[in-house]
């Protein structure tokens, strides 16, 4: 017995070698390795599986598989929907899944109607500029009335209700006719050639009048006695106004009129009179400057009269600051202009690139990871087409493309210094990894972000509406045929 024991001791010492040495010899070879499995384990029954969503200015709704107000649990689906006035940009319907995040994102934009174009003669207020449900009441100037629709809303889809109305001209020009006169005939002849100037017209509508005389021509022959010199004005809109006045022709040495014509010419309504009146010297009215304005003392274009050449943000004058109407009713100098201001981009430091936009231009930051990304080509194709319009309403575009140490930044062909980059990414928190736009004022404030490409008229909707004031508007107006 001993001796079977030590045998099969013996044997079992070398099948254990004879393994041991085999798996060595496989666990050394180059085909055969250990994988690991990082799978989660899945738990359907983890309230927190997924963080629960949230979606400001709207309204999540979301099914479990257990049911109830769980809203983490692996396999909710969550339906998402934006407040009135809101627009819903990304997924409406999100899935929690395995990997323990949502299968989409989204978030609410709140909708804008476009901006409503200035009515000639008139202007409008808004109660909630340009969102919805904002009503803008118009009125008209003096002079004139509402054609139409006196208010507008705007409407849940971003149109506006009704359409735009008009303002009428209602009142009847004025017009101020020449003082009554005498004039004696020379001698022999009972005839005498009277003259006198124009009548003054003015309307609050039109600068455009149609004047008519009635009676005899100024300069021509007037026969002896008492003569009614009628005038009658229309405007565009065909109101009328008339004025009379009258013409004494006598053969002997001036003097007052009688009772009796003095009556008869009150009765026909003119003025008995004997002085002639003045008139104002004035000189052609100055055009305002491309890419400037301006403002002018007195009655803007009279004897005496000076106007100073102003330009818009971004634009410096070239030529003269101000000129004079003189007596010969002439300008004084000769036309200004407003060049494009010259800006500095070899800068070191993002504040001393900002300093010279400021109170001038407004910035519009376009960032991406790089040249290629679809966003950036589509917004770029944009912003290239409404460079005009851009241009007028003082807007200059920044672009941010990459990452160091090949990331670079420009100003149109203009690039800018790699610390002046990181300053405007650090200053706006403008990250490298997916596209954005960052809209500054020009006071350097951020007044809105955009993570997707928007439409020219988007972008100039909503500065026009909050970035700009209402004399700003208007120059706009003036300006605005100049990009077609």
């Amino acid at each position: 017995m001993p001796t079977n024991r030590c045998v099969a001791a013996a044997a079992a010492a070398f099948i254990l070698f004879f393994f041991s040495a085999g798996a060595t010899t496989d666990y050394d070879s180059y085909s055969d390795f250990i994988e690991e499995d990082d799978t989660p384990q899945l738990d359907y029954k983890d309230p927190n599986w997924c963080r629960s969503p949230h979606l400001p200015n709207g309204e999540v709704s979301c099914r479990s598989p257990r049911g109830g107000a769980h809203r983490g649990l692996l396999g909710t689906r969550c339906e998402m929907t934006c407040d009135r006035g809101y627009r819903l940009l990304g997924r409406r319907s999100i899935q929690c899944l395995a990997n323990r995040l949502w299968s989409g994102s989204a978030y609410c934009r709140r909708v804008r109607c476009h901006v409503l174009p200035l009515i000639p003669q008139g202007r409008y207020s808004c109660t909630q500029g340009f969102f919805v449900d904002s009503r803008c009441e118009f009125t008209c100037r003096p002079g004139y009335r509402i054609e139409g629709e006196h208010s507008r809303t705007c409407l849940h889809r971003g149109s506006w209700s009704g359409v735009q109305p008009e303002c009428s001209d209602t009142d009847p020009p004025k017009i101020r006719c020449p003082l009554s006169r005498l004039k004696v005939a020379e001698p022999g002849k009972l005839t005498a050639r009277v003259s006198w100037d124009p009548p003054t017209a003015t309307d609050t509508a039109d600068k455009f009048l149609n004047v008519v005389l009635v009676d005899q021509q100024p300069g021509s022959e007037f026969k002896e006695g008492l003569h009614v010199i009628r005038y009658k004005v229309y405007d565009q809109a065909r109101n009328r106004a008339a004025c009379k006045f009258i013409v004494r022709v006598e053969g002997k040495r001036p003097g007052f009129f009688s009772s009796h014509e003095v009556i008869q010419a009150a009765t026909h309504g003119a003025d008995t009179g004997f002085f002639h009146s003045v008139s104002v010297r004035r000189c052609p009215e100055l055009p305002p400057p491309l890419h400037g304005y301006l403002i002018c003392s007195s009655d803007g274009n009279n004897y005496g009269a000076e106007c100073e050449y102003l330009c818009d943000g971004g634009y410096e004058r070239k030529g003269m600051s101000s000129r004079v109407c003189q007596f010969n009713r002439s300008w004084s100098g000769g036309p200004a202009e407003c060049v494009p201001m010259e800006f500095k981009f070899s800068v070191q430091t993002v504040g001393a690139l900002l300093d010279q936009f400021y109170e001038k231009r407004r910035l519009l930051i376009m960032s991406a990871p790089n040249i290629s990304d679809p966003d950036y080509q589509l917004q770029n194709i944009m912003i290239q087409k409404s460079d005009c319009g851009l241009d007028l309403r003082h807007v200059t575009v920044v672009e941010l493309l990459g990452s160091p140490p090949r990331e670079t930044g420009r100003i149109k062909e203009n690039l800018l210094q790699s610390d002046v980059i990181e300053g405007l990414r650090q200053a706006f928190r403008i990250s490298r990894f997916y596209f954005s736009m960052v809209l500054l004022d020009k006071l350097g404030i951020d007044r809105e972000r955009f993570i997707v490409p928007v439409s020219s008229e988007e972008l100039f909707s909503y500065i026009d509406s909050f970035l700009m004031e209402e004399e700003e508007r208007e120059r706009l107006e003036l300006h605005r045929d100049f990009c077609d």
